[in-house]
């Protein structure tokens, strides 16, 4: 994917090429930081390729895949502001690209619903981005303990007691989702996996604890 699917996202919207180029290098930078070990461009890559997928259910997929460039760009895990920070990030960057208003406000409140992954019944747009943030969840056992293990880095900073606590609450919040997924595609394909996959690392984290 990389800088040939970002040139496509912004060729529809007419920016200059140059542009386009120097701000993928600011991106790749700010996704290579070396605190991160989970949300890196590998994730943006597969939440891409996951939209891919689920694009027969996006309004307006431009912005859907614009947001999923910017969902994650400010990722600092000590702070409770990623999402406003990455959406403004967002919006100051395609503002001086000239895109048009309506697609900016889309991308940014697209983002900001990636804080708590809700979205509403008809917001078709959140729901593809959402699905794809979270198609990690699904992956097969192996894939998943993988990506365990670097979340777990990211929170390098925690003991292992505040982390196993705060990560069994975020972990039986989305179980207790009347669904994890909106998409009918993803709920069919990828609901039971991820449900597996989080009662396992529940498990796992009860069994270190314990």
């Amino acid at each position: 994917m990389g800088l040939f699917s970002w040139q496509q996202t912004l060729q529809s919207f007419g920016v200059d090429a140059v542009a386009v180029e120097q701000t993928f290098t600011d991106l790749v930078k700010a996704y290579s930081t070396s605190d991160r070990h989970y949300h890196t461009l590998k994730h943006i890559d597969h939440v891409l390729n996951t939209i891919d997928t689920l694009q027969t259910y996006a309004q307006h997929l431009p912005a859907v895949q614009l947001a999923a460039w910017f969902h994650d760009v400010v990722y600092d895990t000590q702070a409770q502001d990623n999402e406003e920070r990455s959406a403004d990030y967002a919006c100051e960057l395609l503002s001086n690209f000239g895109i048009p208003t309506n697609t900016i406000a889309t991308v940014s409140r697209l983002i900001l619903n990636t804080k708590h992954h809700q979205a509403a019944t008809n917001d078709y747009d959140s729901q593809v981005l959402l699905d794809a943030d979270l198609a990690i969840l699904a992956a097969n056992p192996v894939q998943y303990q993988k990506y365990a293990r670097a979340i777990r880095q990211e929170y390098a900073w925690l003991s292992e007691l505040e982390y196993m606590t705060g990560r069994r609450q975020v972990l039986e919040h989305f179980l207790q989702q009347q669904r994890i997924y909106h998409t009918p595609l993803m709920f069919q394909v990828a609901e039971q996996s991820a449900r597996s996959n989080l009662q396992a690392e529940i498990q796992t984290l009860n069994l270190s604890h314990g």
